[in-house]
């Protein structure tokens, strides 16, 4: 086997570039930014869009379980876990709004485990998203 493996992930959302949903190097896994949408849709869970494409409305909270639930799936695809993450980095577009809701959120996901965590606020994510998450994982 490589030293580096990339992975794939068969539940999670195709990436929207050219890059893996995660690579293994040694005992690490490291996770491509992954945001809410769901596999085989362009549907963003809890979005509503105009005919243009630009957000009429979201909720963050929906958006919130989906990438968890999305980060899960690469984690057991890779064969690691979620209590193996160590480091989280959490990019939200209105950290004013949104930051309550997703820090109870993620409070009732990491209560056991208890990774690292940075969040920042960007402008914009590459689709019309609210929140993404690039994390680390122990194998």
């Amino acid at each position: 086997m490589n030293s580096e493996t990339i992975i794939n992930s068969s539940k999670a959302p195709e990436p929207v570039g050219l890059y893996p949903h995660a690579r293994k190097a040694g005992n690490l896994l490291f996770l491509s930014g992954v945001g809410p949408r769901e596999r085989g849709s362009d549907k963003i869970p809890g979005v509503e869009l105009d005919g243009n494409k630009n957000i009429i409305s979201y909720d963050i909270e929906i958006q919130c379980h989906s990438v968890f639930r999305n980060v899960r799936y690469i984690l057991e695809d890779a064969g690691s876990e979620w209590e193996k993450l160590i480091d989280v980095t959490v990019f939200l577009t209105n950290m004013k709004d949104d930051f309550a809701a997703y820090n109870r959120i993620y409070a009732e996901y990491f209560r056991e485990n208890q990774p690292c965590r940075t969040t920042v606020e960007i402008k914009s994510l590459p689709t019309p998203i609210a929140i993404e998450l690039k994390c680390i994982a122990l194998i």
